[in-house]
């Protein structure tokens, strides 16, 4: 196994969640939650499965190549779904204003992962 592919497992795993917690705010989380609260929730949900799929591409990429590129972009993302998604959750069931500092954070980390993986594909290497 080479060093990139433990991603396409944190990406699996990602995606695993982003179902479990999506499906969990549709029917456990519908009448104790506000509609705003819900669609904070929501948001922490899409970007926790699409950069799950992120991770995955990072890890089956690394089938090809091991540039440095692809695991800053997979620490990246890795982490930005920590921050983000964990912040927005967290603010949604708890209320708890001051998380909400930590978002961005978390969506900084992602266009750092964006920005990694596009400097892998522009590489002449790649």
């Amino acid at each position: 196994m080479n060093r990139l592919q433990h991603f396409i497992f944190i990406g699996a795993v990602n995606g695993f969640l982003a179902v479990a917690l999506g499906a969990f705010a549709a029917h456990g989380l519908k009448g104790l939650l506000s509609h705003g609260m819900l669609d904070i929730f929501q948001t922490g949900v899409d970007y926790q499965a699409t950069h799950a799929l992120a991770l995955l591409l990072v890890g089956l990429l690394g089938n090809h190549s091991n540039h440095r590129s692809l695991g800053y972009a997979g620490w990246a993302f890795a982490t930005g779904i920590l921050l983000f998604s964990g912040s927005l959750y967290l603010l949604a069931v708890t209320d708890i204003r001051w998380l909400g500092a930590i978002t961005p954070v978390g969506g900084t980390l992602f266009l750092f992962g964006w920005a990694a993986l596009a400097w892998y594909g522009f590489r002449k290497d790649a």
